[in-house]
């Protein structure tokens, strides 16, 4: 068994809104599909961190679910900036059960234990800039963060975090994010959210001693990658 990661679906399969009027984006969902089935097996985990579905509320994105959980694996959802369709855990658990979708879990401000690795996740921030509001959201995001990796203390194994905003995006950087990632050690952060150009100046090294990688679908050419166990 092993675990995977893919952010930035964007599945609209009872929607209008495709992503294939983008360059790079043309018939992924069946790309998707092949290259999930030739790399996930039945006993692995998948973390999607954010924009999954473009479904408006979550009987909108119930054919993006039901594509997902035909999928291998275990599917951890996080949330991202398009996630509209987002609730509470609790109504999204209960929307998944009495649709038979046992596939999906939910990885949002929580922690969950698999292959010996905790994995934790939030949504996450960037700070560009912007307006004096941007600066309340980062700080309630980061608060978010810092209760997923406070939920995994007692447990073993290395936390790995798993956000959709990346905490360091070319010279904008958020270091409220960074400070609560050192504050409880994490030492790998995978994040999505950024497509086509932005992918020259993404962060794939290490920043302050934290090792970063990008794991947008069409960074990843639709193909999940492995998050190894380096314990």
């Amino acid at each position: 068994m092993a675990i995977y990661t893919i952010a930035d679906l964007h599945l609209s399969l009872s929607s209008q809104k495709s992503m294939e009027k983008f360059s790079g984006w043309e018939n992924y969902v069946a790309r998707l599909e092949e290259n999930w089935r030739s790399t996930v097996g039945e006993g692995d985990t998948v973390v999607l961190p954010g924009d999954i579905s473009w479904g408006m509320s979550l009987q909108e994105s119930l054919e993006d679910f039901r594509f997902l959980h035909s999928l291998p694996g275990e599917k951890l959802l996080g949330k991202g900036n398009h996630d509209y369709w987002w609730n509470s855990k609790s109504k999204m658990e209960q929307f998944f059960e009495d649709n038979g979708l046992s596939s999906l879990k939910i990885l949002h401000n929580n922690s969950i234990v698999r292959e010996g690795l905790v994995l934790c996740g939030s949504r996450g921030w960037l700070f560009e800039k912007g307006e004096p509001h941007d600066q309340k959201i980062l700080a309630r995001e980061a608060g978010r963060l810092a209760l997923s990796l406070s939920s995994a203390e007692g447990l073993e194994g290395e936390r790995v975090a798993f956000l959709h905003y990346p905490p360091v995006f070319g010279e904008e950087v958020s270091p409220e994010i960074l400070q609560v990632l050192h504050q409880y050690g994490v030492k790998r952060c995978y994040y999505g959210h950024i497509h086509g150009y932005g992918h020259n100046l993404a962060l794939n090294g290490i920043y302050e001693g934290i090792s970063f990688s990008l794991v947008s679908a069409d960074y990843l050419k639709f193909r999940p990658i492995k998050v190894v166990n380096e314990g």
